[in-house]
């Protein structure tokens, strides 16, 4: 790696860990306002927002300009579905993770084009939908099969449990 590549890789990490995004230990605890992921790239917490009722899920992230690099917003259904989302009046690229009732990544859609109305499956059982900004999910290597947790999960289900 030439020199100039090596300190923009450098300054990546950096913002990654002062920005709150990338944790090589376990953070104690959960929290309805975060979401840790872990798999065999590492582990991230993100600052999130809920989307837990009909009106909110449909508000989204819908006409914000920008979204803190260490946040999110995570979608949670009443019971597993089939979820569809769109873009439409989204003004920022996201990432859309969707997870299953155990807290399991089963499927990642990559950079959401903003303002398409093309509608973006998560497939089937899909409980919780993490959406954070776009191509975050590659560069941090969150891959399909990580694990998610979170206090809505429920406990006795989630492949990684709240202490």
């Amino acid at each position: 790696m030439n020199p100039r590549g090596y300190l923009a890789a450098l300054a990546t990490v950096m913002m990654m860990v002062l920005g709150g995004v990338w944790a090589g230990t376990a953070q104690a605890g959960c929290a309805e306002g975060h979401v840790d992921l872990r798999g065999a790239w590492g582990q991230a917490r993100f600052t999130v927002e809920l989307a837990d009722t009909n009106a909110t899920r449909a508000q989204g992230l819908m006409h914000r300009e920008y979204l803190p690099r260490s946040a999110g917003m995570l979608f949670v259904y009443d019971a597993p579905t089939s979820p569809a989302f769109w873009m439409k009046n989204t003004l920022i690229a996201l990432d859309m993770l969707f997870v299953d009732p155990g807290g399991v990544v089963r499927h990642i859609h990559h950079d959401a084009i903003p303002h398409d109305t093309t509608p973006i499956p998560g497939g089937d059982n899909v409980l919780m939908v993490l959406e954070i900004n776009g191509g975050l999910s590659r560069r941090l290597g969150i891959a399909e099969g990580s694990e998610m947790r979170h206090p809505m999960l429920a406990q006795d289900q989630a492949v990684w449990p709240c202490p």
